[in-house]
């Protein structure tokens, strides 16, 4: 990861998105590199190791990611009662995992909740159904005193406006099977792009 000092509170909130639910850019990654690069989304050219954390899907299991090694990994951040952003980026990952087909067995969606009071492990469990979430794509709960570390960790701001919105930095990272973070994809992402990305790190691995 490409490591942000921390960041004032004030200049945290301007990351956040003005469309509601979430802002576009991970605060610690700057725009495109002006070099070339093999991925659809924005390179991280770091390779640090993601931060680790372990957290409980809908269905009650226990997810680290740790344990995720040898397979690729999509994390991302939402809220089951975001009204526009958020479902959105839910449906192209799992769109995304769609596409790969037989291949999806190799990849990960790991969307962690930013919003503890309204993510209850029922409507996390309705929101799975809605949106006809595949096995691979687990969304992880917790507190607060749970979720708040993984947030900082991924430099992810988090403010519940009221008690159906919560304002946050809404990106989605790739990480190759090593747990290195290898490039992000903003509020804007396209499951094409995913799955481009997807596809050269699985032939990094058969190479």
């Amino acid at each position: 990861m490409l490591r942000l000092f921390r960041l004032p509170a004030l200049v945290l909130l301007a990351a956040l998105a003005a469309t509601g639910c979430g802002g576009g850019n991970r605060p610690d990654v700057g725009p495109r590199d002006a070099h070339p690069s093999r991925f659809a989304g924005a390179e991280i050219p770091s390779r640090e190791h993601a931060p680790n954390f372990a957290l409980q899907d809908q269905a009650r299991h226990t997810v680290r990611l740790s344990d995720e090694h040898d397979r690729i990994v999509l994390v991302t951040f939402l809220y089951t009662h975001c009204q526009d952003v958020c479902p959105l980026i839910a449906e192209i990952l799992n769109q995304a995992l769609r596409q790969l087909g037989p291949d999806r067995s190799q990849v990960r969606v790991l969307a962690v909740s930013v919003d503890p009071e309204g993510d209850t492990r029922a409507a996390v469990r309705s929101y799975a159904l809605a949106h006809r979430l595949l096995p691979q794509f687990h969304y992880l709960i917790g507190t607060r005193s749970e979720l708040k570390p993984v947030w900082d960790a991924w430099h992810v701001a988090a403010i519940a406006s009221d008690p159906e919105r919560v304002d946050h930095t809404a990106y989605t990272a790739l990480l190759d099977p090593q747990g290195r973070e290898r490039a992000f994809y903003d509020a804007q992402l396209r499951a094409r792009d995913v799955v481009h990305d997807v596809r050269l790190l699985l032939k990094e691995v058969d190479g």
